[in-house]
């Protein structure tokens, strides 16, 4: 769209793949010194002068040392941010008090002196209002895809490598974490499994500490001949992936803006998720169904999905159409350029007013 656009990360999980794909950008990595929390090394004098030759920066996520020692760079250059937390401004999980002591030192007034603020969903509105953000500051931009990545492919070669058969597929895509939910899902599978006894539930994404504790769920309650869990899933087969699913489940205890939901509704899969997915829409437009974070909640919601198969690929029409027009990379970008500039165009006008 025409800007100059630098990332700066720390080189945690980045690779030179990673890196061709974001073209026309540069990309400036810090050695990460500690995994745990995410600790870089940190060069003041070249990273005070790469803020200086910038006209805006935009600090992502909250709980990071980056974020805060490149928010007191931007305000010792006087320059203008925004804030893009992605669902991370609530103290969950681990470190609370860490985080405790980090919002009292910095995170808040992190927040707090941003001249944009935006939320991925609605739902993250009142999370800025906890750090005395009023609601009519945030802007509403939700995370997207690119749309073309999901376009029909065949499933079947990805169902051999894996072998799943032809048995229909209840599809859950993601970290094996707490977080994500993953044994809610199991849960709720075993609730219909008798039910249902043609379906299989495979669990797609890295193990996170979980698998082995799921597997023994599943062998205890006798269903671990229809439980497969096939690791992570690169960016070549996540469409096959997609396309091999009767339905995709998101059972997130927490999550702003799932991006999950968005790939499975581009590739026209019905959706089954939580109300802590930050897509409420889904349920409204037709295209799945929003419960409570609980595993009965989640069984009831997959029992009525399945129970009315032939209406799930309508569903799935239905979400695909949404997604595609409302939820690209190439609408979000839009927005957030067109608050950009503006910004910049106020920082210099008040700059005039002040000579």
């Amino acid at each position: 769209m025409g800007h100059r656009v630098t990332v700066l990360t720390i080189d945690l999980g980045l690779s030179a793949s990673r890196t061709s794909e974001i073209e026309g950008v540069d990309v400036v990595s810090l050695r990460c010194l500690n995994q745990r929390f995410a600790f870089p090394e940190l060069p003041i004098t070249q990273l005070r002068q790469l803020i200086d030759r910038q006209d805006f920066v935009h600090l992502t996520a909250h709980w990071t040392i980056l974020n805060a020692l490149i928010y007191v760079l931007a305000r010792i250059a006087n320059k203008p941010y925004a804030v893009n937390p992605a669902g991370s401004l609530p103290r969950f999980g681990r470190s609370p008090i860490l985080k405790g002591i980090y919002n009292f030192l910095l995170g808040r007034a992190i927040i707090r002196n941003a001249d944009v603020h935006i939320a991925i969903a609605p739902t993250e509105i009142p999370q800025f209002g906890e750090y005395g953000v009023p609601a009519e500051r945030v802007s509403v931009i939700p995370n997207g895809i690119d749309a073309a990545s999901f376009d029909p492919v065949d499933p079947l070669p990805f169902r051999t490598r894996h072998c799943l058969g032809d048995l229909p597929l209840i599809l859950f895509m993601g970290r094996l974490n707490p977080i994500k939910g993953p044994d809610l899902l199991l849960d709720a599978f075993v609730q219909i499994a008798s039910r249902f006894p043609s379906y299989q539930l495979v669990f797609a994404g890295p193990n996170e500490g979980m698998e082995t504790t799921l597997r023994e769920f599943a062998q205890n309650h006798g269903v671990e001949d229809r439980v497969r869990f096939i690791g992570y899933v690169g960016e070549d087969e996540k469409t096959a992936a997609y396309r091999s699913a009767t339905l995709l489940a998101i059972p997130s205890r927490k999550e702003a803006m799932s991006i999950v939901v968005l790939e499975g509704g581009a590739a026209g899969i019905p959706v089954l998720l939580t109300d802590q997915c930050g897509f409420d829409d889904v349920e409204r437009i037709g295209g799945g169904r929003v419960v409570k974070a609980e595993a009965a909640a989640i069984a009831d919601g997959l029992a009525a999905m399945l129970s009315e198969a032939q209406e799930l690929p309508e569903s799935g029409r239905k979400l695909r159409e949404l997604v595609r027009r409302d939820f690209t990379w190439d609408t979000a970008a839009k927005q957030l350029s067109a608050i950009i500039e503006m910004t910049a165009e106020q920082r210099q006008d008040a700059k005039k007013g002040g000579k």
